[in-house]
């Protein structure tokens, strides 16, 4: 049957936490959005995708994730960490392993749209993980080959398009009157060398409305999430970020841009100016508080908390080696902010100038102990 026709959707404009700061702040994904995860073999993708399920913990989401073509291993123990932590109570997850018959592997992520679509029916919020649709396209060629259609650019089938679209246009958020639902899809896609311009992945990324890019040389220096916030974009922008993330971080994807650029130019063993070593000390202590472990989503009190603190330059006198510490101590203090407070970063309200300055004043007295003395006067 067809998907919802234009006039039933609305505008994607709730945001979908994933519980990574790195996401959540720079390339939002909103409810009903359709947000690519690519990148190499091992860069952490399905981490990403399980850390999302984790985060709709008593958030009134319900979650559907679509194994195809996975080693029986790996998908056991994305089950086992989905009922580790109690997301099972919440997920269905619809599995062909790889020793499947490729006709199975092709139907599964429909099997999947299928039951998310009837939880978006009536009224619910559905997050479904597609894990991966590369795998899709290979069984999808595999039975084409042997009905001798004729094959196109890589041996895929010309209609190989077709078929993804198909399934990602099911995507949507309802308007109020056909219930209200929403299927949010983010769809895991592999590359192969960082190729982001084969076939596969550029039909993709043509069909999703963003992407999140994993970067394997990111993940061999341990910055985790491997996200290269360079390549990754949401083309729902602001209209999916959460109103408290303007204010906290509005200026950051400028600043780790701009720090990305100047450390790659100081490796030249140039003499750096007062500005500009400000500027890279600053982005490292950026790109370490974007860092987070794995199956650790942050709730959105302790993202605001920290965003707010990176903006306000308080990281800036905390050594290196001491972030982890000084970003878990602000996370434990940001659980104790007053209740009315907490009320205002979990509804779509702005944050307000008062708001802002109370929630950095704490961030100072927090960050205080990891800061070195540095005034005379003071020591004195």
């Amino acid at each position: 049957r067809p998907a919802a026709p234009i006039m039933a959707r609305a505008p994607v404009r709730v945001p979908l936490q994933t519980g990574l700061k790195v996401i959540d702040a720079l390339i939002p994904v909103g409810r009903g959005q359709r947000e690519l995860i690519l990148g190499d073999r091992q860069t952490g993708k399905t981490a990403i995708a399980i850390d999302t399920i984790l985060n709709q913990r008593d958030q009134n989401v319900l979650c559907v994730y679509c194994a195809i073509g996975q080693r029986s291993s790996a998908v056991a123990k994305v089950v086992a960490t989905l009922r580790g932590k109690g997301a099972m109570d919440y997920t269905v997850v619809v599995v062909t392993e790889g020793n499947d018959p490729p006709g199975l592997a092709y139907i599964a992520p429909y099997a999947a749209t299928s039951i998310a679509e009837f939880f978006m029916e009536a009224g619910r919020d559905v997050l479904i993980v597609y894990d991966d649709l590369t795998h899709h396209a290979r069984a999808y060629r595999e039975l084409s080959l042997l009905m001798r259609r004729p094959p196109g650019r890589e041996a895929f089938p010309g209609d190989i398009f077709y078929i993804h679209s198909r399934l990602l246009e099911r995507a949507t958020h309802m308007r109020k009157e056909f219930g209200g639902g929403s299927l949010t899809a983010l769809p895991i896609i592999e590359t192969q060398a960082q190729d982001i311009s084969a076939y596969i992945p550029t039909n993709l990324i043509s069909i999703t409305d963003g992407q999140i890019y994993l970067s394997p040389s990111l993940f061999e220096l341990g910055v985790l999430p491997a996200v290269d916030v360079g390549k990754s974009v949401s083309r729902v922008g602001s209209k999916a970020l959460h109103p408290a993330y303007r204010v906290a971080a509005g200026s950051l994807k400028l600043a780790y841009a701009q720090f990305e650029e100047l450390e790659t130019f100081s490796r030249f063993g140039a003499r750096l100016d007062e500005d500009t070593r400000k500027i890279i000390e600053h982005g490292r202590r950026v790109r370490a508080c974007l860092k987070q472990p794995e199956f650790t989503p942050v709730p959105v009190p302790a993202q605001i908390a920290v965003l707010l603190a990176l903006t306000a330059e308080l990281f800036d006198l905390v050594p290196l080696d001491q972030m982890g510490d000084a970003e878990r101590a602000l996370g434990d203090v940001s659980a104790k902010f007053p209740a009315e407070l907490c009320e205002r970063l979990a509804t779509a309200e702005e944050l307000g100038d008062e708001d802002r300055e109370k929630i950095v004043q704490i961030a100072r007295q927090s960050l205080a102990r990891f800061q070195p003395e540095t005034d005379p006067e003071k020591k004195s």
